[in-house]
């Protein structure tokens, strides 16, 4: 079949920057390319070095194109960082048609009324997701277009981001020799590719365990109700190891990585680890439990967090489908055990679907970013023009396109 486009998703992370390929044929998406390089321009999310940033994403790039044989020009890419924070808003107007017909435009202003929030100078709307629309005292409603009412009212959940943070990583793809043709919030693309249909109408938290920041989104009724992002991530993980049993920090992400456990009572009392010492002293040999217990203090931390912020939201009653944990930290042992002693729902490990072509390359949690991106990427070019689109990532286009225009313009002046 020949190939109809080419989408590529490029996952910035603080650890790693991963870049995968798509092929969107007529019968969905085909994974032709993966690049991964290791990160190291990233503090929590936001881009720290600009130097290091770009080289990062052109030897991920390079490796993706090398993989799939074709050459790309543009890129969906991810946003997140401790800057980004999540609010939900309302806004109600006047159907103004002589007929009472709610019509687009009627939609398009009282979304306008929901973004009206007083913003500092230095932030920006990133996405406007819908949750639903009242015509007059229905509620419940999620198409409103051609109803009859008076009124019409919306319930949106904003998310809001640093201005620069942005331009920082629309500046960095685009020395790269890259455009962007749009940032999506990490937890939205990793929702796209590791989250069913059923989870996001019956109601799901989402955890995306990264390097330096954990980001939380909870879906329900096919919406998005909340979002949060947690200054902790799987660095501060390796930094525990590294502090706690004196290694050095490349043998305690090695640790982490191979004998990793987030649940002590999953380990057996007379395993042991080789544990390298600092300063060219002899290795040492310690219990796995000890360093399963190191890490089972900062994921229950990170879970607890999590589920302290939702409780706040007053929706922890919301996740009817449970909890769902992605990202490179949760391939660990015994993390959704834990997850679930923490939240008292059923937790499964998020692992990326829909896609066809190289899908068993990207079967891993660490994927799930960079294979949603392309996933949201191919369902933006499926819909028609002018049209509003499927919810998860639909009306949020047109904001994200304003942003990334203004970065343009912005990078236009210095170049």
């Amino acid at each position: 079949m020949a190939r109809s486009q080419m989408i590529a998703g490029l996952d910035v992370g603080t650890t790693k920057v991963c870049v995968v390929i798509g092929d969107v044929t007529s019968t969905g998406v085909d994974i032709i390319g993966i690049g991964q390089q290791p990160s190291r321009g990233l503090r929590k999310g936001v881009v720290a070095n600009i130097e290091s940033t770009v080289e990062a994403i052109k030897r991920a790039v390079q490796d993706a194109e090398q993989m799939a044989g074709v050459e790309i020009e543009s890129v969906y890419t991810s946003i997140g960082g401790g800057h980004v924070r999540g609010i939900n808003s309302q806004g109600i107007i006047a159907v103004q048609s002589r007929n009472r017909e709610v019509s687009a435009g009627d939609v398009a202003r009282a979304i306008e009324a929901a973004r009206a929030v007083s913003l500092p100078p230095d932030r920006e709307i990133l996405h406007i997701l819908t949750q639903g629309f009242t015509v007059d005292d229905q509620d419940g409603v999620r198409e409103p277009v051609g109803m009859l009412g008076s009124r019409l009212g919306v319930a949106v959940h904003l998310i809001t981001g640093a201005v620069t943070a942005v331009q920082n990583v629309v500046r960095s793809v685009n020395r790269a020799g890259l455009t962007v043709q749009d940032v999506v919030l990490q937890p939205l693309a990793s929702g796209e590719s590791v989250l069913t249909p059923d989870e996001r109408d019956l109601g799901v938290v989402l955890i995306d365990v990264g390097g330096g920041t954990t980001d939380v989104a909870l879906f329900r009724e096919g919406v998005v109700w909340y979002t949060a992002v947690i200054p902790l991530g799987g660095d501060h993980i390796t930094n525990d190891i590294a502090v706690g049993l004196r290694t050095p920090p490349t043998d305690a992400e090695e640790l982490k990585k191979v004998f990793g456990c987030a649940q002590p009572t999953l380990v057996l009392e007379d395993e042991t680890v080789e544990v390298p010492s600092i300063g060219g002293r002899k290795p040492r040999v310690l219990s796995r439990q000890t360093l399963s217990r190191i890490i089972q203090a900062r994921v229950e931390e990170i879970f607890t967090l999590a589920a302290r912020g939702i409780g706040q939201s007053g929706l922890e009653d919301a996740a009817t489908a449970g909890v769902v944990v992605t990202g490179g930290a949760t391939i660990m042992e015994g993390v959704p055990e834990l997850a679930e002693s923490i939240f008292d729902l059923p937790v499964r490990r998020g692992i990326p679907k829909w896609v066809g072509g190289l899908y068993e390359q990207v079967e891993s949690p660490t994927y799930a970013t960079a294979v949603g991106l392309v996933l949201a990427g191919a369902r933006r070019e499926r819909q028609p023009a002018g049209g509003r689109g499927g919810q998860a990532l639909g009306e949020e286009w047109p904001v994200v396109d304003r942003v990334v225009r203004r970065v343009r313009e912005w990078l236009g002046e210095i170049f």
